[in-house]
């Protein structure tokens, strides 16, 4: 409790209630998922994320992209745990890439929900090697001469 003088010299007693908690408030998986995928997809060296069939059969049935894709989250009272499943640019150094991750999930989520991030483990399911085949495609064509004769 905190004491503050009135003008007239009575002593009025404020309480103070603070909240450190988000009590009366539930987040949903589905939200905290779509927060970590956002911080996920900013990520540079992350080629997309790695989810099941039937995500990927839905994105194309609905037309929209599934921000929440390749993400496990298990969230209980004030914690949570996030699973993230990635492909990385073929290049890109996989620990960076990782740390990255891990710090830009816990952040975003920690900061928009209030929930103590527990643990975000990376999973790397694949490098994306379309970019590197480009690449080589460029190096190997000849380049054009012009033979002025």
């Amino acid at each position: 409790m905190e004491e503050e003088k009135q003008e007239d010299g009575k002593v009025a007693e404020l309480e103070e209630e603070i909240k450190t908690e988000n009590e009366g408030i539930q987040i949903s998986d589905d939200v905290v998922a779509v927060i970590a995928g956002v911080a996920v997809s900013e990520v540079p060296g992350v080629a997309g994320m790695a989810g099941g069939f039937a995500g990927g059969i839905s994105e194309v049935l609905s037309g929209k992209k599934n921000l929440a894709k390749g993400i496990k989250v298990d969230v209980t009272n004030t914690q949570a745990k996030i699973d993230v499943n990635i492909i990385v640019e073929y290049g890109s150094r996989i620990p960076d890439v990782a740390f990255e991750i891990q710090n830009r999930v816990k952040k975003a989520v920690e900061n928009m929900t209030g929930l103590e991030v527990q643990e975000v483990n990376v999973h790397v399911q694949g490098v994306n090697t379309d970019s590197a085949r480009g690449e080589i495609k460029q190096e190997n064509i000849p380049e054009e001469t012009n033979n002025e004769e």
